[in-house]
């Protein structure tokens, strides 16, 4: 949280594989406006929506917070084609946190999810928790921001090419498009 500092003020959180929510409760504090939390697991995504509803009603000021209790890349998958139909930037994410069982294999098809889906204003971040032992690249449309390890634990830190680019006329502007 402290790498992402007054990025999270204001932001759309999407908590992928959120588990308790933790992470969504800490952006909450730290003055998230909304978090969305996807969490597998039926008893798991109660006590999400139980945290992330306790530390909303302590702000004082107005947040949206959502459980949705679904497998990850199945909910971006059904989701995709409302998303693309959706205009309105503040609806889109700027941060999200991936978290699944390091032992998964999910991370390239969330990351290709939330790039052809839509979920993204331009210059977000996702950040990818992982194990160090096992290693993530940075996929091809993306761009690591950041790369930090924490013993058992590793951050990867990545954005859209397509979201640094400013100039939406031009061929790379383009092609950052046909990779959506």
């Amino acid at each position: 949280m402290n790498i992402l500092g007054e990025k999270i003020e204001d932001s759309n959180w999407l908590d992928l594989c959120s588990g308790s929510g933790i992470m969504g409760c800490e952006a909450l504090q730290r003055g998230a406006k909304r978090v969305l939390a996807v969490e597998q697991g039926q008893r798991t995504a109660k006590t999400c929506r139980s945290n992330l509803q306790s530390v909303a009603e302590d702000q004082d000021r107005t947040t949206y917070t959502e459980v949705i209790c679904h497998e990850v890349t199945n909910f971006l998958k059904e989701r995709c084609q409302q998303a693309k139909k959706i205009k309105d930037q503040s609806i889109r994410f700027d941060l999200v946190y991936l978290d699944p069982p390091y032992e998964s294999e999910i991370y390239w098809p969330v990351l290709n999810q939330l790039l052809s889906g839509n979920w993204l204003k331009k210059g977000s971040l996702v950040i990818c928790e992982y194990s160090p032992s096992i290693g993530l690249e940075t996929p091809i449309q993306w761009i690591e921001k950041d790369r930090r390890i924490y013993g058992s634990t590793a951050l990867l830190i990545i954005t859209p090419q397509w979201s640094l680019l400013a100039d939406t006329g031009s061929k790379l502007q383009q092609k950052a498009q046909e990779w959506l």
